[in-house]
Parts: structure tokens; C-alpha cells; sequence
């Protein structure tokens, strides 16, 4: 069985990691597919999506890599084309893993199985949060997989967030 993760991963945190690995525990497969691909350096969406793919890449254990593609998805800006936009990139899947009302309602509308994913410290695994705690300096490294923590010092994620 084949599944999809959606989400913009602005940055991939910890509850992404999450659930990368929950998916993985009910599909054989899983695409991933990077949201908002066309959009960066804005203070929603400052990284790119080659920047964001590495943070997955290098986060997700090897073994579980193996079992995932990563797909780029641009925005559409037209809801009721949205779903066909992401069937036209990504490869048939069989289910949706997601937590998102509007994406739950979207693909169920479909006749698409959406399955939620747990969440995990929700209340402090928020990408706007931890964009937020970059930006000012504040501590955030320990909401992030090591490998995302390594790409956002790289590319000097807090330099970039204080200028957004």
C-alpha cells in the first residue's frame, strides 16, 4: 500500500519526524510531498524546497528513507483543482496522512482515505514557533532532528528568519 504525507515542513521538526514514522507504520511506501515548493525566502516559507528536501533527507534514518520519494509541490491557489494538481505529480497512492481539516475534507470528498497522524507536542512542535524561536535567537535546536539543526546552521537559518 502507498501512502502521502503532505506539508510544507517550514522547517521539518520533530512532529514531522513523527509522522514520517507513523505513516511508514501503515504503508509500504510513502511520497512525500514538500508543499509551497514555488515559494521561499518569505517569512511563511523561507526555505526553498532543495533546502527542505535536505532536512528530510538527512533526518529520516536510512533504512526508513528507503521506503519514501520526496516529491516538489507548488502552490495552485485554486482549492478545488488542489488535490488533481498533487495527483499529477506524485504517482497513485492509496491513502492520505494528514491532520489538516481542509485536506481532510478535500481528498474525502474524493472518496480518498485520510488517516490522522498522532500528534506530537503539538503545542510546542509549531513550525512558526520554532521559525520564530530561530529568528530571535532564542533555543530551538532541540525541536528539530539533528540533521534539519545541521542544515539550518549551514545556511544560517537565524540571519535569514531576522531579515523575513
Amino acid at each position: 500500500m502507498d501512502g502521502l504525507l503532505i506539508g510544507r515542513f517550514q522547517p521539518f521538526h520533530l512532529g514531522h519526524l513523527a509522522a514520517v514514522k507513523f505513516a511508514l507504520t501503515q504503508v509500504d511506501n510513502l511520497a512525500i510531498g514538500i508543499g509551497s515548493s514555488n515559494r521561499f525566502n518569505e517569512k511563511r516559507n523561507p526555505f526553498s524546497a532543495e533546502e527542505r528536501k535536505e532536512m528530510i533527507e538527512s533526518s529520516v534514518e536510512k533504512s526508513d528513507l528507503q521506503k519514501c520519494k520526496i516529491y516538489f509541490v507548488p502552490d495552485v491557489n485554486d482549492h478545488a483543482k488542489w488535490t488533481y494538481h498533487v495527483d499529477s505529480i506524485i504517482p497513485k497512492y492509496d491513502v492520505v496522512f494528514s491532520n489538516d481539516d481542509f485536506t481532510h475534507e478535500l481528498y474525502k470528498k474524493r472518496g480518498i482515505k485520510v488517516i490522522s497522524v498522532p500528534l506530537k507536542q503539538r503545542e510546542i512542535l509549531s513550525g512558526t514557533d520554532i521559525r520564530q524561536k530561530i529568528a530571535t535567537g532564542q533555543s530551538w535546536a532541540e525541536f528539530v532532528p539533528q540533521g534539519t539543526a545541521k542544515v539550518l546552521l549551514k545556511i544560517n537559518a537565524q540571519d535569514r528568519l531576522a531579515k523575513l
